[in-house]
């Protein structure tokens, strides 16, 4: 699940959208259109009609439970069921992603219900950029090209796990959750397998040594970035635990299937950047980034 531009009707300065009568944080689905590149298919015209939130995601239980009326819907899932579960939740418009082309009624459906269809080549982290961009106010053209080098790091989206050590039954679950957030966005599913197994083996170097740790999750235009903070006993020889085989855990870890001295190593490999620092006695802190490349059309 993913809302971007929410926000219903606030009190605004004299010279705001309030005072213009406009509603603050709606944009218009012609505007969304157009910095998506889309094709409509239907509801041609109904582009002028405004918007307040921007919903993605994949899973028709999540927008039937949680969107809000008045939104526009962007999905991967290119079918009849998706384009009525939008209008029982009373959207404006279903707007399917990577090039996927309309199923089973879905236009006909749409037309009888006046609802807006659209499609964009797109993924669906690119189509949230650009939409929030435009909404924020910049220009058709900006927003089409707010992935570029340029875009400065802003921050999309941030998310804070907590990691309890010594606790294996519950171990993974931060990794699952982040794997999963990653997945309704719409990123490139080998970005995704990287980001998620470095995650998991963070998370579990915080089950297995430390008292508790901390996962932040941060999402940029350009950058994923995981940082992941310990309380325990610290790594007393950085390049030393950067070496494959050396482990510290004990024989009852290594009988659940873990310490094999790979974990540091693993996370290396699969980031673009990683940064570890230590304090013995106190904790370890992980930096990591994964730098998002552009997508080909699907």
């Amino acid at each position: 699940m993913g809302e971007l531009g929410g926000g219903m009707e606030q009190p605004g300065p004299a010279d705001g959208p309030a005072a213009r009568g406009e509603r603050s944080g709606a944009v218009r689905i012609g505007v969304i259109c157009d910095v998506l590149e889309a094709t409509t298919l239907a509801g041609e015209d109904r582009l002028d009609t405004e918007v307040d939130v921007i919903y993605a995601s994949d899973l028709m239980s999540d927008v039937l439970a949680f969107g809000r009326p008045n939104s526009v819907l962007l999905t991967g899932l290119a079918t009849q069921q998706a384009v009525i579960s939008a209008h029982m939740a009373e959207f404006r418009a279903v707007i399917f992603i990577r090039g996927k082309k309309a199923k089973d009624g879905s236009v006909r459906f749409a037309r009888e219900n006046n609802l807006v269809l659209m499609s964009t080549q797109l993924d669906m982290y690119d189509s949230c950029v650009r939409i929030e961009a435009a909404r924020k106010g910049g220009s058709p053209r900006a927003a089409r090209l707010s992935i570029g080098p340029s875009l400065p790091d802003e921050i999309l989206l941030s998310k804070e796990f907590a990691i309890a050590g010594g606790d294996f039954t519950t171990a993974g679950s931060v990794s699952t959750e982040v794997k999963a957030i990653l997945k309704k966005i719409g990123f490139d599913p080998r970005l995704i397998r990287r980001v998620a197994i470095s995650t998991f083996e963070s998370e579990m170097n915080v089950v297995m040594h430390a008292r508790r740790g901390k996962v932040r999750l941060d999402v940029t235009p350009r950058s994923i970035a995981m940082v992941i903070e310990d309380e325990g006993p610290g790594i007393k020889d950085i390049a030393l635990a950067m070496q494959e085989g050396y482990t510290t855990a004990t024989e009852e870890m290594r009988a659940m299937g873990f310490g094999s001295g790979m974990g540091l190593p693993n996370i290396k490999r699969n980031s673009d950047q990683m940064d570890v620092r230590s304090e013995v006695g106190k904790g370890t802190t992980l930096v990591l980034k994964f730098n998002i490349l552009p997508q080909a059309p699907a």
